[in-house]
């Protein structure tokens, strides 16, 4: 049997191979990211970047903005531990706590202006989405953002219809062999539980947040991006 790094640094490879081929569209989601925060943050802004992982794109995003302090959240300490050398070059300081991300938000204290959560919010059930969020929403100032890139189903689609979806793109993942495609299907069966657009508007909006904006669609329509904040 596989040790649990053995099994971990596995994991992190393949889905550095998905980051690497933008299979996801890391790079396009990012570069959105960078330019929210460019546009409208002020100096000194703290970024908590909820499941945070090992944390390049992140790290990469922060470039060149006022960012005053950066939080990283996650549930696997081996991957903050390459985020520490990950983070080391951001120009602000940085803190990493291994922890769940509801219960991180849940017992939140100390101030905060941008929270950012991508690929991970859609692990809750859709009553535990609506209590994060709104959460989230009593934590941010008035000046706030909170930012998600979340899987999304068409309007009338089901859980086993994106999922289908999502296997349908097999042959533009040509980087990947086919035990690692079927290694993220099985996680989704396990883990994920898509929300149409409008249902991630409503959670905001219910939440309390004035606005909530789709920034962007990925061009295989699996995931969007939504932005949260008041007028």
């Amino acid at each position: 049997m596989k040790s649990d790094q053995d099994l971990f640094a596995k994991g992190l490879a393949t889905y550095q191979k998905v980051i690497d081929a933008n299979y996801m569209y890391h790079r396009e989601v990012y570069g959105l990211l960078h330019g929210v925060l460019l546009e409208e943050t002020t100096d000194g802004f703290v970024f908590v970047d909820l499941a945070c992982g090992t944390a390049p794109a992140s790290a990469t995003t922060l470039e060149g903005t006022g960012v005053g302090r950066y939080v990283g959240i996650d549930i696997s300490q081996p991957s903050l531990e390459i985020a520490k050398q990950t983070l080391s070059a951001l120009p602000c300081p940085f803190e990493l706590r291994c922890q769940d991300f509801v219960e991180a938000i849940n017992n939140w204290t100390g101030p905060v202006d941008v929270i950012w959560i991508g690929q991970s919010l859609h692990h809750l059930q859709l009553n535990e989405k609506r209590d994060f969020v709104r959460t989230v929403h009593n934590l941010l100032p008035r000046h706030g953002l909170f930012l998600i890139w979340e899987t999304t189903c068409f309007e009338g689609e089901d859980r086993e219809g994106w999922m289908e979806r999502f296997r349908q793109i097999r042959p533009q993942w040509p980087a990947i062999n086919d035990e690692e495609f079927a290694s993220f299907d099985s996680h989704h069966l396990a883990s994920d539980y898509p929300e149409t657009s409008a249902t991630w508007h409503g959670m905001g909006l219910d939440a309390g947040f004035d606005r909530a904006d789709e920034l962007m669609t990925a061009p295989n329509q699996l995931a969007r991006v939504y932005r949260f904040r008041h007028m």
